[in-house]
């Protein structure tokens, strides 16, 4: 893939902690800035991070400009999380794009519609109720110390972002069914457009 195609948002955004899990409540996703910063991809527990906070946190919300050119908005403009723990919710120019749920898994949104020529932003929220049971925290202690080969907990954004550039009309995935006896490879595609 060349750089053309797309771009990493890694890097210095924006950050608010919501102790209260009110954010969305008191529209945080459209506030103009917010009182710190951190360095994505890594956690606001984390030290990288420049946050270093160990004490739970509810919900963190995120916040970062970026520019897009006419070419880029030709076909369709993919928003890429390697991973955000656990519940977030992804505001592009102030509107809603997307939710997902899952803290170790990776997801994409298309956000081609709420996007323009020029500066956009970002704002994404992430719920992360460690001590809820019912929602699954891995190795990550559920006490405020670590404590046996359970660790300090993750919240937020832990994993690249980036946004990708793609065509209308794409392969959106594909698997592969190789049959060694005829030597034939059968090729299941799921198209876009």
């Amino acid at each position: 893939m060349s750089d053309k195609n797309w771009k990493n948002l890694n890097g210095t955004w924006e950050f608010e902690f919501d102790l209260g899990a009110s954010g969305k409540d008191r529209r945080l996703y459209e506030q103009a800035a917010f009182s710190k910063t951190i360095e994505v991809p890594f956690c606001p527990e984390s030290s990288l991070s420049g946050i270093g906070y160990t004490d739970f946190m509810p919900a963190v919300w995120y916040r970062r400009g970026f520019s897009l050119s006419g070419s880029e908005l030709a076909g369709r403009a993919l928003l890429h999380f390697g991973a955000v723990d656990y519940l977030s919710y992804v505001y592009i120019n102030g509107s809603l794009a997307g939710t997902h749920k899952g803290g170790y898994t990776a997801f994409a949104l298309d956000i081609t519609e709420l996007c323009h020529e020029g500066e956009n932003t970002v704002v994404v929220c992430a719920e992360d109720d460690t001590r809820d049971p019912m929602i699954p925290s891995g190795k990550q202690c559920r006490r405020y110390h670590s404590e046996g080969c359970s660790y300090t907990r993750t919240t937020g954004i832990w994993q690249t972002v980036w946004l990708e550039f793609v065509p209308n009309e794409r392969i959106d995935t594909f698997r592969l069914y190789p049959d060694a006896e005829d030597g034939s490879l059968r090729i299941e595609a799921k198209t876009i457009g």
